[in-house]
């Protein structure tokens, strides 16, 4: 140690000046130094990720007698410290580094090498013992699948599911309320808001079945295959081993990959579960602003719902409430489009035996995810199951509708409707009154054949 709060590191590089409190060592300090980029450390799933991983990989060396059992239990204790995200400030390397995400992987292995060190008497090596049977080549891609399984897994589809349950029970409560149809913003038939709310859960959950879709490929591993994926100086049951211990610690069917090249040379599974998210991202973003849309006024919009009054909208204004949630929620959306395109540069990164854009996938895969999830959550919480509904404006909008008249068209021709809808446009009527005029039709044939909750329900046969 020096005066100046400094230990000496070294490495295969030679000597250099590491924080006296730092866990980690001379390769992580290199990186540092030479990534002073973004300031954004890879995120805690990924860091979790590490952990497990290295864990594994202890235990499954010590099963193969590769690592004395001594050595295997401190490593393992350590590397699920790592992953209980106890030890996250100590992994300050760069998103934007290395491609392979080299330093990530030694990052993890010095940290754990440090605190391993500090429960035996033996010296454990981050190298020689930490990254035993390990390449970065085939650590990092593993930590990409494991760290956005599980986020999917626990966080994600959760959210979504909730999000899809929450506007199902509006669409249930609102499911006799009846409101202008809108085609290209204009007024058109009439359906109900329980109607117009069963289209939003379908495309959530649908969102869900697309994500759901990618996992069987994100569950498998590239682990075993180390440097080039022939695996390379590891016992050749030892990523099926390690697949095993994951999927016991975690409670999803990690596999291995059915060929270590690709899982090595390509992130095609992280660009294909990009791409669901993407989508999920323009559902919420289509929702978002339809409620935008039903929200605004109250007066010179159409005001057809009212959203939670979550905070002061203006600081020149007062009494200016903003429709904040799915604001929010459309800038979340906006993002993860951005992410996904980032996210499909990077996949196309992979030359020979190895992608080199690791880190900037697996930080936007996962910021995509986490992002998702918390808009999800907010959606409902914040925005679905709060809203009110002003049924006096949605019925004076319907009775003003000249669009009413299409019901109209198997009686009286398109031609007649289409008079009739220009006159009660132009008097500013409702449909019926001019019809009454216009038509030979009775009082009765008329309340029916244009009683909007009828409509809402595909309309009446005939006259």
């Amino acid at each position: 140690m020096n005066s100046d709060g400094y230990r000496i590191e070294r490495d295969s590089m030679g000597t250099l000046q590491v924080p006296q409190d730092a866990l980690y060592g001379a390769q992580t300090q290199r990186a540092v130094e030479n990534f002073p980029v973004s300031g954004r450390p890879m995120p805690p799933p990924f860091i979790r990720a590490l952990g497990l991983i290295k864990a594994a990989c202890a235990r499954v060396n010590c099963e193969l007698t590769d690592l004395a059992p001594n050595v295997a239990d401190a490593i393992t204790a350590a590397a699920e410290e790592v992953a209980r995200n106890q030890h996250d400030r100590h992994f300050p390397v760069d998103i934007f580094q290395t491609g392979s995400g080299t330093s990530s992987n030694m990052n993890a292995n010095e940290v754990i090498a440090h605190l391993a060190n500090q429960r035996t008497a033996e010296t454990i090596h981050p190298n020689d013992h930490v990254n035993m049977g390990q390449s970065s080549n085939d650590v990092i891609p593993t930590a990409i699948h494991v760290s956005a399984a599980l986020e999917v897994h626990d966080q994600l589809l959760p959210a979504l599911r909730r999000l899809a349950d929450s506007i199902d029970a509006r669409s249930e409560e609102l499911a006799e309320v009846t409101t202008t149809g809108r085609t290209h913003l204009m007024d058109a038939m009439p359906v109900t808001l329980g109607q117009e709310l069963s289209g939003w859960s379908r495309q959530i959950r649908a969102g869900v079945a697309r994500v759901e879709s990618a996992l069987p490929r994100l569950h498998a591993l590239a682990i075993g295959g180390t440097a080039v994926g022939t695996g390379i100086n590891a016992h050749p049951q030892f990523g099926e081993r390690v697949c095993a211990l994951l999927s016991e610690a975690t409670g999803v069917p990690f596999v291995p990959a059915a060929n270590r090249f690709e899982a090595l040379s390509s992130q095609d599974t992280a660009v294909e579960l990009s791409g669901q998210l993407r989508t999920v991202a323009v559902s919420m973003m289509k929702i978002a602003n339809d409620l935008r849309w039903m929200n605004s006024g109250p007066l010179a919009g159409l005001g057809e719902i009212a959203l939670p009054a979550l905070q002061p909208g203006s600081s020149i204004m007062p009494g200016k409430v903003n429709p904040v949630i799915p604001e929010s929620v459309a800038m979340v959306s906006a993002q993860v489009m951005g992410n996904d395109t980032t996210i499909s540069i990077g996949g196309q990164s992979g030359n020979f035996q190895l992608n080199v854009m690791l880190p900037v996938i697996a930080a936007n895969l996962l910021d995509s995810i986490q992002l998702l999830t918390n808009a999800a959550t907010i959606l409902g919480r914040d925005a679905i199951d709060g809203f009110t509904v002003n049924e006096q404006n949605l019925r004076a909008a319907l009775d003003r509708n000249p669009i009413l008249v299409t019901a109209l068209n198997s009686v009286i021709g398109y031609e007649k409707g289409a008079e009739i809808a220009k006159r009660a446009y132009q008097e500013g009527r409702p449909v019926i009154e001019v019809a009454r005029e216009m038509t030979e039709l009775s009082e009765e044939q008329l309340q029916r054949l244009l009683d909007p909750r009828l409509l809402a329900r595909g309309g009446v046969a005939s006259a």
